[in-house]
C-alpha cells in the first residue's frame, strides 16, 4: 500500500473559480454589513410571524449537520482505530471547524441583539433546549480548534520566522509550540471523545427544538423521535460529506483521488442510510402520516423529494458494487445525501413550520440568500487557503518506507 503524508499543497491560490467565489463572498459581506448598520429587518423578510428563516434553517441547522464529518471520521479513525482512514481525518476536521465557526457567526447575525450572544455562558437555563444546543456548540467548537492545533505545531515547529521587530519572539514562540505539541499528544484522546459525545448531544437537540413546536409543524415531520432522526441523519451525512469534499479537493488541486479509501468509506454509508430510512418509514407507518402523501401540497412534494433524492437513490448507488467503486458514482451518491439532509433541515425549520394566524408565507430576501451564499463561498475560500498553507491533505510520500500513524491523524 502506498504511503501518504499530510503536506501543504503547492498550488497558486487564485483561479477563475476562486475569483468568482470571492465576488459572491464580497456581495454577501456587503449585505451582512447592512444588517449590522440598519438592523435585521432592513435585510431580511423576517417578522413576528416568521422569526427565523434560512439563516437558521440552512446556515445553522443544516450547517451543523453537514459538519458532522468531523466527529464521524474522528470516531472511525481514532476511537475505532481504523488506521487506513487517517488520510481523510484532517480535511474532515478542517471542514468541521470551518462549518461550526460559520454556524456560530450565523447564530450571532440572526439574533436581534447580536452583542448579547455571550449571555448563555453566564445566564444558565437548564430547562432550555436552545441553551443546551448553544453550550454544546460553543464547547465543541473549542474542542475542534484544540484538535486542529497539532496541525499548526507540525507546520511551524522549527520553522518560526517572524518578520521585523517580532524576530525576537521566534525562539519563545517555537518553544511554546513544542510545549503545546507535547501536551496535546498526551491529552488529545480526551478531546476526541468529548467531541464525539458533544456532537451527538447537540445534533439530536436541534430535533428536540422542533418537537417543542407541537402542532405548528406538519405531521409528516412532527414526531416524538425527531431528535433521533436528526442524529441519524447527521451520522448518515458525515461520510458522504467527507467523500464529496475529498473528490472536489482532488479535482481542484489535480491530485489522484483516494478511490479505494473513499469506496471503503462509502460501503459504510449504505447501512447508515438504511437505518435512517427504516426509522423514517416506520415512524410514518406507526403514526399513519402516509395519508398526507395522497394530497398534492408543498409539504407532500418536499417530503417525497427528501426521501427519494436524499435517501432511496443514493442508498441504491452505495449498494451497487460497480457504481460505488467509481469516483463519479461516489460523488453523485454523496452529493444526493448532502442534498437530502439539507432538504430535511429546510423542511423541518421552514416548510413544515406554520406560525399560528399566519398572514403571509415566508420566502428569503435577496439579502438573506446573498449572506448564506457568501458564507458558503467564504468556507470554500478558507478551506483552499488552509490546504495550501498547512499539512492537511495527504499526498504520496516516497521518502518513508512506511507511514506512522498517531492519535493526531
Amino acid at each position: 500500500m502506498e504511503n501518504h503524508k499530510p503536506t501543504p499543497i503547492e498550488k497558486k491560490y487564485f483561479t477563475p473559480v476562486v475569483i468568482g467565489l470571492a465576488v459572491i463572498a464580497l456581495n454577501g459581506m456587503l449585505f451582512l454589513l447592512a444588517r449590522f448598520i440598519f438592523g435585521i429587518g432592513a435585510v431580511t423578510n423576517l417578522d413576528n410571524q416568521h422569526p427565523w428563516g434560512i439563516w437558521i434553517g440552512v446556515d445553522v441547522a443544516a450547517g451543523v449537520a453537514l459538519a458532522a464529518g468531523g466527529f464521524t471520521t474522528a470516531a472511525l479513525g481514532h476511537i475505532m482505530h481504523k488506521d487506513q482512514y487517517h488520510a481523510i481525518i484532517r480535511p474532515a476536521l478542517l471542514t468541521a471547524a470551518l462549518g461550526y465557526t460559520f454556524v456560530a457567526v450565523s447564530v450571532m447575525i440572526d439574533l436581534g441583539r447580536p452583542y448579547f450572544i455571550w449571555h448563555p455562558l453566564l445566564m444558565w437555563n437548564g430547562s432550555s433546549v436552545l441553551f443546551e444546543v448553544g453550550i454544546c456548540v460553543m464547547i465543541y467548537l473549542t474542542v475542534l480548534y484544540i484538535e486542529f492545533l497539532p496541525i499548526i505545531t507540525e507546520r511551524f515547529i522549527g520553522r518560526v520566522n517572524l518578520p521585523g521587530f517580532l524576530k525576537k519572539f521566534n525562539q519563545s514562540t517555537d518553544k511554546l509550540l513544542r510545549v503545546l505539541d507535547k501536551g496535546l499528544e498526551k491529552t488529545m484522546f480526551i478531546f476526541i471523545i468529548a467531541g464525539v459525545v458533544l456532537s451527538c448531544l447537540h445534533q439530536s437537540s436541534l430535533g428536540t427544538l422542533m418537537v417543542i413546536a407541537g402542532p405548528k409543524m406538519h405531521p409528516l415531520w412532527q414526531t416524538p423521535i425527531l431528535p433521533l432522526l436528526f442524529l441519524l441523519s447527521a451520522i448518515s451525512v458525515g461520510f458522504p460529506m467527507v467523500i464529496m469534499e475529498s473528490l472536489i479537493t482532488s479535482r481542484s488541486f489535480n491530485l489522484k483521488p483516494e478511490t479505494n479509501i473513499l469506496s471503503d468509506l462509502g460501503s459504510m454509508v449504505a447501512p447508515l442510510l438504511g437505518i435512517y430510512l427504516a426509522f423514517k418509514v416506520g415512524d410514518m407507518v406507526i403514526r399513519q402520516t402516509f395519508v398526507y402523501l395522497t394530497e398534492i401540497s408543498t409539504a407532500s412534494v418536499m417530503f417525497t423529494l427528501e426521501m427519494v433524492l436524499g435517501i432511496v437513490i443514493p442508498l441504491r448507488i452505495f449498494l451497487s458494487r460497480s457504481l460505488s467503486k467509481t469516483p463519479l458514482g461516489l460523488f453523485i451518491a454523496s452529493i444526493l445525501v448532502v442534498l437530502g439532509v439539507l432538504m430535511n433541515r429546510i423542511n423541518n425549520f421552514l416548510v413544515a413550520y406554520t406560525p399560528p394566524y399566519e398572514i403571509h408565507s415566508y420566502f428569503p430576501s435577496f439579502g438573506e440568500i446573498s449572506v448564506t451564499l457568501g458564507f458558503v463561498a467564504l468556507e470554500v475560500l478558507f478551506f483552499r487557503f488552509f490546504v495550501i498553507q498547512l499539512p492537511i491533505v495527504s499526498v504520496p510520500d516516497t521518502t518513508a518506507p512506511q507511514t506512522k500513524f498517531s492519535i493526531r491523524g
